[in-house]
């Protein structure tokens, strides 16, 4: 039986009613695992709605969710015998799907900026809204004897914790993009729960090209930028240069600097891949290097370089034409 003491765990919550009727005593953890997604997906649906998520949506946990198991198809004959990978692959999945449960935005002072999050701080409350569902599950179906097999255990939880935390960006100002801090932690080595999760979550490029990059990119700019987003959708960029230019100016600058990032970016997953790639069974890496992200290669750099409008004069209106907003504004609201 869980130890509910333990330092994993929030205070105990008090249950709602509707908690009781949701949850039901599994015979298996795979069943438990469809339980905490299925009560995660409900809670994530709403939060995509209150904060307008264009990027942080279920399409993004989708993907996740397929590039994880991807990776983990491909490890997984390579693992320790010690690993219970059955057990490993459920975690990941449920990872996969809660790991952006609570997107907290920094509150906004100037107008007309991009709304922004810091670092860790979304994922910490996630970490701890996912443990709220555990013990709230746990606390359902206590009464009921169950197995303790189908019961989170304090490793579970600790994996669970190391895997969402593992995907905490920073910003590396001499590559003018980002990374994982974790899957460079010499000292405490991740799981492969976690490192599978971390690479899952930003190699969209790796694995599936710039096309799918574009438009994470331009998905990420939308949920960033709301003021734009509003422009877009009342169909008032366009008047943009003539009725209000120094807007014009702003929204320009910001999408030029997001265009350069994503070149910057890029450059930076095909620099890093291989040293990330580096805490998985040495049997697996060059599989995974070739075929799972085979998409890092100089020539997809060149590609994004060559098509990525990055000049200081790209004007506007070329800029919205690549980032393809109407078309993506469109698509969601079908």
């Amino acid at each position: 039986m869980l130890d509910m003491s333990s330092p994993y765990f929030p205070q105990p919550l008090v249950q709602p009613l509707w908690i009781e009727q949701l949850f039901q005593v599994p015979q298996t953890f795979a069943h438990t695992i469809a339980q905490i997604k299925r009560i995660a997906i409900l809670d994530f649906e709403r939060e995509v709605a209150d904060k307008q998520l264009y990027y942080h949506n279920h399409d993004h946990i989708t993907g996740v969710q397929h590039r994880a198991k991807t990776i983990f198809q491909v490890i997984r004959p390579y693992l320790p015998v010690s690993v219970d990978s059955d057990r490993a692959e459920l975690l990941l999945d449920l990872c996969a799907v809660t790991h952006d449960l609570i997107q907290i935005f920094v509150p906004q002072i100037e107008p007309n900026t991009a709304r922004r999050r810091e670092a860790g701080v979304s994922e910490t409350a996630t970490i701890k809204r996912l443990f709220q569902y555990i013990e709230e599950f746990h606390q359902a179906i206590q009464n009921q004897n169950p197995e303790a097999s189908v019961l989170f255990t304090n490793n579970d939880l600790q994996i669970l914790q190391e895997a969402i935390a593992a995907t905490i960006c920073d910003y590396d100002p001499v590559e003018q993009s980002i990374f994982q801090p974790a899957l460079y932690n010499r000292a405490q080595p991740l799981s492969t729960v976690a490192r599978v999760l971390a690479l899952a979550d930003i190699g969209a490029l790796g694995m599936e090209g710039i096309v799918a990059y574009n438009t994470e990119g331009s998905l990420l700019f939308l949920e960033e930028n709301p003021d734009v987003r509003s422009l877009v959708e009342h169909h008032k960029l366009e008047s943009l240069r003539s009725d209000q230019p120094d807007l014009y100016e702003n929204v320009r600058q910001r999408l030029l600097r997001r265009a350069r990032f994503q070149v910057n970016f890029a450059k930076s997953r095909l620099k890093r891949c291989l040293q990330e790639l580096q805490g998985f069974p040495p049997e697996a890496i060059p599989i995974l290097h070739q075929k799972v992200f085979h998409y890092l290669s100089s020539e997809t750099i060149q590609a994004i370089e060559a098509t990525t409008p990055t000049a200081e004069s790209t004007s506007l209106e070329a800029l919205t034409d690549f980032f393809q907003f109407n078309q993506l504004m469109a698509e969601r609201h079908c």
